[in-house]
């Protein structure tokens, strides 16, 4: 998918708070600040960040004085209501942001803010996971408030819900339903994407063919068109129909790599390498393989640098040599920038789940840069940068009774928690860590859904599905880490 809800930690929940900000405010989804001053620019009263552990706080001092004997939230003004929900969402404290919701919408039932309650709701439902009642708030919202922005966010949204929910010909035709109804609607670009995609799962191939050609036209000269073009290379390599895989990763190379387009050149460059080894052309494959630019910062160089070994002949496999003593001597340079802090928990907690501790490390560069403290605008929290939800799930198994926000700023906390979450996704994901890593940012769901679509066996092309723009740099990152962390230390985190 080129495009669904935004997603940290699977799905951002910033998102949902600017747009419900925007709509209890008298200002315009586009003219809101960044999230960190937005909270106090549109509520003075709130004086912090929406998503900080201050404003947090302050809400839940707040509700225990407004309840009644029965503890039953009384009333409070809309706009109250939909602050502290937002505040709430922000912190990933989803049960008490739908209990203002809920207020609102039972207190004020002609109000028009009922609208935006009813979609942080269903928002708050799919963050959650919680597909099908995130879809029957989204349906509600698409039937009873067609004519506004909250009912076309809730028609495109609804297909995604859907689409978790493995409903794909449903969805498939719940986007194709937004874009007659809306075609000018917000969405109306990634919609088109989102068909494609969404067709290819349903296993409607022909039609999703078709809905390249259709967006493709209606989009002519847009990033929407690039990223039709490299949805119909994903769906070539896919079917294993390599000679029109070829035919388009070389239409999409010569096409313009402007902002918006979801893939690379490299990216598209290394597709082409493999639909050539795949289709037998070995001497080519080599040449397109050694093409793919190089160095500890190319996530397709790595891979590229890999297949050359296998392709190449007697003659030319020292070229490949050539590459790899390139980057060795690039990680020299930049070793420093590698540290391995918390060594022994590491190790300890790895060890404890058959992980590698070097892959470990570089989640945790890539997530908090070993800062203990840090906390992102999705209310991720510490080293491994683990949302409270996701941390009282794993808490038990982790051999923790329970565990607070607070907590998961302790390195030993996080490394413990973190390690759990690697586990149970590395036996999802058994060989890819690639997989792993996706999972991690972009919810294992999703990735499943991806490595389903991709059919290939291959990393790179699993990679290339990544449908989270975010996820997909993320992933890229990640594994550039874990490379060098294997070529400088052994398994035991010893200097090599």
């Amino acid at each position: 998918m080129i495009v669904q809800m935004g997603t940290s930690k699977v799905y951002k929940p910033w998102i949902a708070l600017v747009s419900i900000l925007a709509l209890a405010a008298p200002l315009a989804a586009s003219s809101l600040p960044p999230l960190t001053a937005s909270v106090p620019k549109l509520f003075p009263s709130v004086g912090v960040q929406g998503n900080s552990d201050a404003a947090l706080s302050t809400v839940r001092r707040q509700d225990q004085v407004a309840r009644n004997a029965q503890s039953v939230m009384t009333r409070l003004s809309p706009e109250e209501h939909l602050r502290r929900g937002a505040i709430y969402l922000a912190n990933r404290a989803f049960e008490e942001a739908r209990e203002h919701w809920q207020a609102l919408i039972s207190y004020y039932p002609n109000d028009p803010r009922v609208a935006p309650a009813l979609l942080g709701m269903a928002r708050s439902y799919f963050q959650e996971r919680r597909y099908m009642e995130a879809y029957s708030d989204y349906d509600r919202l698409a039937r009873e408030y067609p004519a506004t922005k909250d009912g076309r966010e809730a028609l495109n949204f609804s297909a995604a819900s859907l689409l978790r929910l493995g409903k794909t010909s449903e969805a498939a035709d719940r986007y194709v339903q937004y874009i007659n109804r809306f075609p000018d609607g917000e969405r109306i670009d990634t919609a088109h994407l989102n068909a494609i995609d969404t067709l290819r799962e349903a296993d409607r191939i022909q039609e999703a063919r078709s809905w390249v050609t259709r967006t493709r036209q209606r989009f002519a000269g847009t990033p929407t068109a690039t990223n039709a073009l490299f949805g119909q290379l994903r769906l070539e390599i896919s079917e294993s129909n390599w000679k029109q895989a070829i035919t388009t990763a070389e239409e999409l190379s010569r096409d313009s790599f402007q902002k918006g387009v979801a893939t690379s050149p490299s990216e598209v460059a290394y597709l082409k390498a493999y639909s050539l080894e795949r289709s037998g052309r070995q001497a080519q494959a080599y040449s397109a393989y050694l093409a793919v630019p190089g160095g500890i910062d190319s996530y397709y160089g790595w891979l590229a640098t890999d297949h050359l070994a296998s392709v190449a002949d007697g003659r030319s496999r020292g070229f490949a040599g050539d590459r790899i003593q390139i980057v060795k001597a690039q990680i020299d340079l930049v070793s420093d920038r590698y540290p391995i802090p918390y060594r022994q928990i590491i190790i300890n907690e790895a060890r404890a789940r058959k992980l590698d501790p070097r892959f470990v490390l570089a989640l945790i560069k890539q997530e908090s840069v070993f800062r203990p403290q840090a906390k992102s605008l999705a209310g991720a929290r510490g080293l491994l940068q683990l949302t409270i939800d996701a941390a009282q799930k794993y808490a038990a198994h982790a051999g923790m009774a329970s565990v607070q926000e607070n907590q998961l700023y302790q390195p030993e906390t996080s490394i413990r928690l973190g390690s759990e979450y690697l586990a149970e996704l590395t036996t999802m994901f058994p060989n890819l860590p690639e997989a792993v890593a996706a999972s991690y940012n972009g919810g294992e769901d999703n990735v499943a859904r991806w490595v389903r679509r991709a059919k290939q066996k291959d990393a790179g092309v699993f990679t290339s599905e990544v449908g989270f723009e975010e996820t997909k740099a993320y992933v890229q990152k990640v594994m550039n880490n874990y490379r060098v962390y294997q070529q400088l230390y052994t398994a035991d985190l010893k200097r090599k």
